[in-house]
């Protein structure tokens, strides 16, 4: 299996669409790349610990490889909104790439090429070595699953378009 750490805005979202992918084995949310130890989700709020709500994506190659992924992650983001996804705003819903194996680095540049060729701003999205990842408390975990009428920036048929779309390799 492989990974790779997505922050697109309100992980609540982000990883209910991930997890309809197949292949995607595994999510769980958290908190990348900050400058504080342990955040809570009520520290991380606050916009001063640096950290962006991010989804650990564990995920089958054979099935689901990374420039799939990270084109069903260009569906789900507004890559050129700084900061800011849908109402959500602050640096914690910045958007992310958090790479832990400098091998997928030639994938996530291709990939943002093409993506950059479609748009005529610029891509704001980071793309960075993941530094830490503290997994959030249990009651963001599987948000939308335990809640399913709660809170989402990603409007639904972007999950039942996930739940069909196979990577076609």
């Amino acid at each position: 299996m492989k990974e790779i750490y997505l922050a697109g805005g309100c992980f609540w979202g982000t990883e209910h669409f991930f997890k309809q992918i197949e292949g995607v084995v595994e999510t769980e949310v958290g908190f990348a790349n900050g400058h504080t130890e342990a955040p809570t989700y009520k520290e991380v709020y606050t916009d001063t610990t640096g950290y962006a709500e991010t989804v650990r994506i564990c995920y089958d190659e054979r099935v689901a490889d990374l420039e799939f992924l990270l084109n069903m992650f260009f569906k789900a983001i507004e890559p050129t909104s700084l900061n800011r996804q849908g109402h959500d705003e602050g640096t914690r819903y910045r958007t992310g790439v958090y790479y832990t194996d400098e091998a997928a680095l030639p994938v996530i540049r291709k990939v943002f090429a093409e993506q950059q060729a479609l748009l005529d701003e610029p891509i704001v999205v980071e793309v960075e070595p993941l530094r830490n990842f503290y997994r959030a408390e249990e009651y963001h975990q599987d948000y939308l699953d335990k809640n399913p009428d709660g809170y989402c920036h990603l409007p639904l048929e972007l999950f039942e378009m996930a739940r069909k779309v196979k990577n076609k390799k």
